[in-house]
Formats: structure tokens, C-alpha cells, sequence
């Protein structure tokens, strides 16, 4: 299992990543606009991920949240305003890698497409197990 991490802006970030208990620590990492990095994560693993910017505070913002090997094996994930959505700078939208379908977050927030109340009906599902994240302002090229 793998998330990649596409940053489209001019901005190094830190990336913090929480693991639910049981799951296994992932060590906080810094990215950038040089190249997309790569993350592996233990099949079963489930958790987030926030960023900031790396020569700012570390204050939590939009969540990137995943489980692998979820039920009948599937991968859950959305992003996740809930927990400050005023961050619409860091973590934007996620999808399959291969398929590239469903999408979760937004090019530009606030939009529909993402967790905002803890009701909201916005995990997304698939039988892939790599996925990829976008960072930072900006727009991938790609249609979903």
C-alpha cells in the first residue's frame, strides 16, 4: 500500500501522519515541488495525514484519511475537513492511482467533494492500494 504525494505549488511542506492504535507509526517526512514522493504503509494500516508548510507553525489542517485492507480487502479514503477547514492549501484531493476514480477534496475548497460534517456521506472506495495526493494550489491536468 502507497499514497503519493504530488506537490503542485513552489511550497516544502511537512507532512504529519497519525496512525489509528494498532497501526503502525509512519515517520513525519518533508516534501516539495522537486519531485512527487512516496510513501509505503503496511497493508492493514489506518490513519491521516496533514500538511504545512514547512517554515510555518504545525498546525493540523485538511486530512488525507485512508484504510487498507478494510473490509473485503477494499481501500477507504477521503479528505477530511472536519477538523480545520480553513486549510485550503495543503491537503487537496485523492485518488486511485491506477484508475484515477473516485476522487475525494477539491482542486480549489471549499467544494462537495469532501468531509466537511461528521455525517457527511464522502468516503470513497476502491480495490486499489496505491493512491495519490495533491499538495498545495494548483491543478493536476487530469479530468475525474
Amino acid at each position: 500500500a502507497s499514497v503519493t504525494f504530488w506537490t503542485l505549488d513552489n511550497v516544502d511542506r511537512t507532512l504529519v501522519f497519525t496512525g489509528n492504535p494498532g497501526s503502525a507509526a509512519i515517520e513525519t517526512i518533508t516534501v516539495g515541488p522537486a519531485e512527487n514522493t512516496t510513501v509505503e504503509f503496511p497493508g492493514s494500516w489506518v490513519g491521516n495525514w496533514y500538511a504545512y508548510p514547512t517554515d510555518a507553525e504545525d498546525v493540523p489542517g485538511m486530512l488525507g484519511e485512508v484504510q487498507f485492507g478494510g473490509w473485503n480487502g477494499l481501500t477507504y479514503f477521503d479528505v477530511s475537513a472536519i477538523v480545520n477547514p480553513t486549510d485550503h492549501d495543503n491537503v487537496k484531493q485523492m485518488w486511485p492511482a491506477e484508475s484515477r476514480k473516485p476522487m475525494s477534496g477539491c482542486e480549489v475548497f471549499p467544494c462537495d467533494n469532501a468531509y466537511w460534517l461528521p455525517d457527511d456521506i464522502q468516503t470513497k472506495v476502491t480495490h486499489e492500494v496505491d493512491l495519490w495526493t495533491t499538495l498545495g494550489a494548483g491543478s493536476t491536468g487530469l479530468t475525474f
